[in-house]
């Protein structure tokens, strides 16, 4: 069925008469006239009878007045959907990120992002670096958050780094101006992550570069836990800089092997074989300038004052939302 001829004749019906319907349409008056003869042809229906100079629906033209509205209804917002669709600006996005980043980041980021996207629904996964992977090659995921894993299948927008820190009760003097060598730092008692989170596998090559055993008390897969434990003096917490540790009182240093902090650079990934939807580079784009401003979360103790710029716009962030 011709979409014009339904335009037409709801033209008609609202308006009453050929020329004013003809002049909204802009159209001659015998086009207009031939389109609804064809209708009703095609119909088998008479929908209009002649009154004077105007024309009346019938009783099968109101009613068919009121399935043609609703049809055109459908098609204009199947069209303005498209539209939407064409510019980018609605779906959703699919991303993956550790339990951190997820607590430190994205908490205060999705906010913001909302304001500027309200059509873009962004969808988690708590999800960690090798778990990741899997999840982008499948496509349950269109963004991964995690530390580079130099995968040649994905392309990678780069973060900030994510160091290696080293956090303990107050009492206890560990370190020397906010640092502590890989070496001296083995023989305490560590409260460690799990295998499966990437700062855990830096940590580890870090001991064996160093070629010292670390003394393990403890391996969880919650960072809080470590937090809480080295908060109560039951040992040395080893921890991501994107943790969140204001909730605790700690003492925060830094992780070197030979002078140098141990890090990694940390990325937005996504794999470079699957087609992404048109809204995931503005996300990225969003996110890697946030974390530009935010990252470090946790630094140093003796370095408070150089992170509190980038720790008052957390702070900021989350009592705007």
């Amino acid at each position: 069925m011709d979409l014009r001829r339904l335009r037409t004749f709801v033209a008609v019906a609202e308006l009453g008469t050929v020329s004013k319907a003809a002049l909204r349409l802009r159209i001659t008056q015998p086009a207009l006239s031939r389109q609804i003869r064809d209708l009703q042809q095609e119909l088998g229906l008479r929908l209009f009878d002649r009154v004077g100079r105007g024309l009346v629906l019938t009783a099968e033209g109101e009613q068919f007045l009121g399935d043609c509205r609703g049809a055109l209804g459908h098609i204009d917002a199947l069209g303005e959907r498209a539209e939407l669709l064409r510019r980018g600006d609605r779906g959703v996005l699919k991303v993956a990120a550790p339990p951190q980043t997820i607590e430190s980041v994205l908490s205060t980021f999705l906010p913001r992002y909302a304001e500027r996207f309200p059509n873009v629904h962004v969808k988690l996964t708590e999800a960690l670096g090798r778990e990741q992977s899997a999840l982008l090659e499948r496509g349950d995921v269109h963004i991964g958050i995690r530390h580079d894993q130099g995968d040649r299948r994905v392309a990678s927008r780069a973060l900030p780094p994510d160091e290696v820190l080293a956090a303990c009760t107050l009492s206890l003097d560990l370190g020397h101006a906010g640092v502590i060598d890989i070496g001296r730092l083995a023989s305490y008692p560590l409260l460690l992550l799990e295998a499966g989170y990437s700062i855990r596998r830096l940590f580890d090559a870090a001991c064996r570069l160093a070629d010292v055993e670390p003394n393990i008390l403890l391996e969880s897969r919650a960072p809080h836990t470590l937090l809480a434990l080295a908060e109560a003096g039951q040992g040395v917490a080893i921890i991501p800089s994107l943790l969140r540790t204001d909730r605790y009182m700690l003492r925060i240093v830094r992780v070197t092997h030979r002078r140098k902090p141990v890090r990694e650079r940390y990325a937005i990934q996504w794999d470079k074989r699957r087609p992404m939807p048109p809204y995931a580079e503005s996300f990225c784009e969003a996110l890697a300038e946030y974390m530009r401003e935010v990252l470090p979360i946790t630094r140093p103790s003796g370095s408070y004052e150089a992170a509190a710029p980038k720790q008052a716009v957390v702070r900021k962030a989350r009592r705007h939302h």
